[in-house]
């Protein structure tokens, strides 16, 4: 299946949100808490918007697009895979991108303590 999501994550990488590109901006290259984050990854038959995989952290970005119902099932279908899903509203990002970064170092850390 990641074979079949590769060229969607590669489209969405190229056609990221306002949102997505802050907050890529500020986890990109190591910068949070050194942790490595990926965009766009593929898993199970999902594309996660990112992940950290050493932590088993992924973060997802929600503009409403979806519903509650959809975002619960796909957060249930994530976490079966061993990951914690958190997530925020594209507004928060984009007015509060220092709020939300510290609440992605709280889960990291969490993470990075189960992993150890």
């Amino acid at each position: 299946m990641m074979k079949r999501l590769t060229p969607i994550a590669r489209r969405l990488r190229q056609d990221s949100t306002d949102a997505e590109l802050r907050l890529w901006s500020r986890l990109r290259s190591r910068q949070l808490e050194g942790a490595k984050f990926v965009r766009q990854f593929p898993i199970g038959r999902y594309v996660a918007d990112f992940a950290c995989r050493s932590a088993h952290l992924i973060v997802e970005l929600d503009g409403g697009q979806h519903g509650p119902a959809v975002d619960a099932t796909r957060t249930r279908e994530l976490e079966a895979f061993g990951y914690q899903v958190v997530r925020f509203w594209d507004h928060d990002v984009l007015e509060d991108t220092d709020a939300v970064l510290e609440a992605i170092r709280a889960e990291l850390l969490l993470g990075f303590g189960r992993r150890e």
